[in-house]
């Protein structure tokens, strides 16, 4: 049993029919987000939605920029009843089950965030996530997905022929072993480097994050080519919350939630959607946007797929990518003997 830092307490509450019970709830939650970011805006009003529609009887603290632990940390703390909940990333629990990295970013299988969202509520995907988080104590309320990531090069980027010998920044993991089998020489560096390492020359190019994104990290000031649409990368910050305090929430409440919890995720994926489109409306004649072709796009999904076999080590995670599979073969993104 997880230490709860959730105060169950009962309170009379006068209503227009005379007086009743309630019980008040109060949760903290922990998320790596700025409050000023989209998705912080967003977090902030799944709050005050959650505390609104239950008419008081949850009270919310939340808080942001990883306040409490480390980013990487939250899972644990909320494992441990540090925090009741965790709002950051599956990613980062990789190093647990590399099964967090198919409910977190499956890279180079989706081609926008709405083919994702349609596996985890129509593909079968929650059942098999919630069986992931569940095995750790955890329960999923949802997504918040922030839009496709474009790559960033000083040189074209016009199909997977100009990958090979690209030396580019990678997050550390899958990523690596995607390019890798392309060709390409990705390179480990952390994300607060990516301006300073492409300014240097010691790279050619980055995987950063979402066009919008990377203009405000002053990248395209040094480099002029980028793939958009995106279609390499879609992480999935999630919202998970210790299984013995949900399980110890009322079913109204619960479902206030996850109801809360989906338009916070929608209104993410909008939000981006439309400054992504902004921002490329506004770099036009400045930089060179590459829209792969169906036939590129494939030949990279390809190569992902070897990637994720082999990045796919437990029964956890061969299961989630099987599932992917299928899904994409249903929505004609893979043949049927891609199974």
């Amino acid at each position: 049993m997880a230490l709860k830092t959730i105060a169950l307490a009962s309170v009379a509450a006068v209503t227009l029919g005379g007086v009743a019970s309630a019980q008040e709830f109060t949760l903290r939650i922990q998320n790596h987000q700025s409050p000023e970011s989209l998705v912080g805006k967003n977090i902030a009003q799944w709050e005050n939605d959650v505390e609104v529609m239950s008419g008081g009887r949850v009270e919310i603290e939340m808080f942001y920029s990883s306040a409490i632990v480390k980013s990487v940390e939250t899972f644990d703390a909320a494992i441990n009843g540090i925090v009741d909940a965790d709002f950051t990333n599956g990613n980062y629990q990789v190093g647990k089950d590399p099964a967090f990295q198919f409910v977190s970013d499956i890279m180079g299988g989706y081609e926008t965030p709405w083919q994702m969202y349609a596996w985890l509520y129509n593909g079968g995907g929650m059942e098999l996530t919630q069986k992931l988080y569940n095995s750790y104590g955890m329960h999923l309320l949802g997504w918040q997905v922030q839009g496709m990531e474009s790559l960033n090069s000083a040189t074209p980027i016009e199909g997977p022929a100009d990958l090979v010998d690209w030396k580019f920044r990678s997050p550390p993991g899958l990523e690596t072993m995607i390019f890798a089998n392309l060709g390409a020489s990705p390179i480990v560096i952390d994300f607060t480097e990516v301006f300073t390492s492409l300014e240097t020359g010691i790279i050619d190019g980055a995987d950063a994050s979402n066009v919008s994104t990377n203009k405000s990290l002053g990248i395209y000031d040094l480099v002029k080519h980028t793939t958009y649409p995106g279609f390499h990368s879609m992480p999935a910050d999630h919202m998970a919350i210790n299984l013995d305090v949900w399980n110890t929430l009322p079913e109204d409440i619960q479902r206030m939630m996850e109801v809360a919890a989906q338009k916070a995720s929608f209104r993410t994926t909008l939000d981006y959607s439309v400054g992504i489109q902004e921002t490329v409306n506004l770099l036009q004649g400045d930089v060179t946007f590459h829209d792969w072709s169906a036939e590129d796009r494939s030949t990279f999904r390809e190569n992902a797929r070897k990637a994720w076999a082999d990045f796919a080590t437990t029964d956890t995670s061969k299961e989630l990518v099987e599932s992917h599979l299928e899904f994409m073969n249903k929505i004609g993104l893979v043949t049927s003997g891609a199974q």
